[in-house]
């Protein structure tokens, strides 16, 4: 046990919030904080994974991404348009060629030399930590931003009705959360939507998220978007959850990011809601 005064000692990075590339978020007292675990959730191809990709590369932090939900050479494609402003389409086509024209851009990927990947799709609880540990033997620490992208496709077991995976789903939170406080990173999990929103065209409340998982997070964030048909997407990230800060539990407050769709660059939009 420790006094106050001893839990200064002890504290290490836990509470350290992570660079925040989304200004917006901020401003809403949304922080990224090492030793928390959060989930951000979503309809499918709403963006979610677009903007933990845009955290992991722009925080410009150690990071683990285990990429489940995303191949290789689409998480590849899109962090080189993230860090070049290239077209992304463009950047794939290079990359299949196979033809020396993706080396362009080894230069500028070999900036971000301890962004990690894995992707299995369907890692376990026991090969995460196994790469957890590999992450610290080669770099002397743990990351300090792990991403679970998603978290349904962690294979914690089994579930044959909706009370088991419910309960699979707030296991895995758990032991998330856990993981988070051990290695003093911050652990962010993907996540989907119950069927009313998975269009992603509507705010997300918190009672919105599938499986009803809000209670071990510190943070929780629903995104819906708006497409305007000319090339060009809002996200619009509601903090429905939010230990450290403001929260709106019905995801009608939000801070809107612009997404180009063709170099996949996020950019903070001045009207905040």
């Amino acid at each position: 046990m420790f006094s106050l005064n001893q839990s200064v000692l002890v504290r290490g990075a836990a509470g350290e919030p992570l660079k925040n590339p989304f200004t917006g978020l901020s401003k809403l007292e949304v922080e990224f904080r090492r030793g928390d675990f959060s989930v951000v959730c979503a309809g499918g191809g709403t963006g979610k994974s677009l903007a933990a990709l845009w955290l992991a590369v722009w925080s410009n932090v150690p990071t683990l991404y285990f990429s489940a939900d995303s191949t290789a050479a689409t998480q590849l494609s899109r962090a080189t348009a993230m860090i070049t402003g290239d077209n992304a389409r463009d950047i794939k086509k290079k990359l299949v060629a196979n033809d020396g024209s993706f080396v362009e851009y080894e230069a500028s990927l070999a900036k971000r030399w301890w962004l990690r990947f894995n992707y299995q799709a369907r890692p376990t609880p026991k090969e995460i930590e196994a790469h957890l540990e590999c992450y610290r033997e080669v770099f002397g620490i743990y990351p300090h931003l792990v991403i679970v992208d998603n978290i349904t496709n962690v294979d914690g077991g089994g579930s044959s009705n909706a009370e088991e995976y419910t309960f699979g789903l707030e296991g895995l939170c758990d032991y998330f959360n856990e993981m988070a406080r051990e290695t003093r990173s911050h652990v962010m999990a993907m996540h989907h939507v119950v069927g009313e929103y998975s269009s992603g065209i509507k705010p997300i409340p918190l009672d919105g998220v599938k499986g009803k998982i809000g209670r071990v997070p510190s943070v929780v964030l629903t995104i819906h978007a708006e497409v305007d048909g000319m090339n060009g997407r809002t996200l619009h990230i509601s903090p429905v959850k939010n230990r450290e800060g403001f929260t709106d539990p019905s995801g009608e407050t939000y801070a809107s990011f612009e997404v180009n769709t063709s170099n996949l660059q996020i950019s903070d939009l001045n009207d905040e809601f």
